[in-house]
């Protein structure tokens, strides 16, 4: 098996998955007791969201843990935007993941004018284009670090001195970001930062929303005090632990990994561009995550390409797993240019820490021949 669909998700690192058994094993006391078996549960929650807060350059008190990155998107938006009820526009970019694009649609639904940033054909956005529609009466600009499907770096730290400017705070999606690039809160100056544990070897069902200190946000569900009251309900400890256990490691060595992993996503760039004919490159040059790599095979089905790569047990993804299996072209392409054909038939190979050379070299002694193969049956 070659798994190259570590965008969608990450193998749970073995370390992690020690430290959530050993937790599982010995610890079952609800946080929010106050006798010593919860307390217990709750200092290692704390733990967590030290590591978690190290991992950003942030206070452990600006760290909320949540269900997903999804879920700390819409906190952050949705929370956002009920403490200033009076401000009735939203900002983000036209390339959003789905927890950003469809928030951004249920905000258009209730009255709101949302402006999408447009990009470039290499997938940046439009930096003139936030200066002519942002205003005073805007309440929030969201614009993601990473894009998770074409792994194009945005310039975060230049929305923010734009949205400052005008009072407007500024949310970005990590999601795809951390572990791959230095994510520092103070560098980029974001005032919300959304995060999940299983893109960083971490368990799923667990994210993390970053709000920096004496930002006022409310919300969006009711019930206990859990979180500093922003996010009621028994936390998820198993998943925290877990979380925090990923960003300490990732604290230790995510530069070797980087390193280790852009070398053998460029071996794969450049042996499937030497071996296959017709084949185009979608996103950003250099300004993008190197472990992400979206290729368009003109005259062919993206769907019709990932079963016949998972037929040879080569895993990779159409895009968005959160959009997998909708039938929709990605509308991250159709915004970079690209016409529906070209969209239609784009595969996403991602890299991530546990692949080898040999994962490598097996790609690339099997998916020339399958593309080529699948273009014989079809010219046929």
């Amino acid at each position: 098996m070659v798994y190259l669909d570590n965008n969608a998700t990450t193998p749970i690192d073995p370390r992690v998955a020690e430290k959530v058994g050993s937790f599982i094993r010995g610890n079952f006391g609800n946080p929010s007791s106050l006798y010593p078996l919860g307390r217990e549960v709750k200092s290692l929650i704390t733990e967590a969201r030290e590591e978690v807060a190290a991992a950003l350059g942030a206070r452990r008190q600006e760290i909320i843990f949540t269900s997903s990155g999804t879920e700390a998107d819409n906190l952050a938006i949705l929370g956002l935007i009920e403490t200033q009820p009076e401000k009735r526009e939203f900002i983000t970019s036209s390339i959003e993941h789905p927890a950003v694009q469809k928030t951004a649609r249920y905000l258009e639904g209730h009255g709101y004018t949302v402006y999408y940033l447009p990009v470039d054909q290499d997938g940046i956005i439009n930096l003139d284009f936030l200066k002519s529609v942002i205003s005073s009466n805007t309440v929030l600009v969201s614009v993601m670090l990473a894009n998770n499907e074409i792994g194009t770096i945005q310039p975060v730290e230049e929305v923010v001195k734009i949205a400052h400017h005008y009072g407007v705070p500024v949310h970005t999606d990590a999601v795809q970001a951390l572990g791959k690039i230095d994510v520092k809160v103070d560098s980029l100056g974001v005032d919300l930062l959304s995060l999940s544990a299983h893109k960083v070897y971490g368990p799923k069902g667990t994210g993390a929303l970053y709000v920096r200190k004496g930002l006022d946000l409310k919300p969006v569900m009711h019930g206990g005090h859990q979180e500093f009251g922003l996010r009621p309900g028994t936390e998820n400890t198993a998943g925290i632990v877990g979380f925090g256990e990923a960003c300490r490691i990732l604290i230790e060595q995510w530069k070797k990994d980087r390193d280790r992993i852009e070398k053998l996503a460029y071996r794969l760039k450049s042996g499937l561009e030497k071996k296959i004919k017709e084949i185009k490159f979608n996103g950003h040059p250099i300004k993008r995550i190197k472990s992400t790599l979206n290729f368009s095979f003109p005259g062919l089905a993206a769907e019709a390409i990932l079963l016949a790569l998972a037929t040879a047990e080569i895993y990779v993804s159409t895009g968005s797993a959160c959009s997998e299996g909708s039938g929709e072209i990605s509308h991250v392409l159709l915004a970079m240019g690209l016409s529906p054909e070209e969209a239609s038939s784009a595969i996403r190979f991602s890299v991530g820490r546990f692949n080898t050379e040999e994962d490598i070299e097996q790609a690339l002694a099997e998916v020339p021949e399958i593309i080529n193969g699948l273009r014989r049956t079809f010219a046929d």
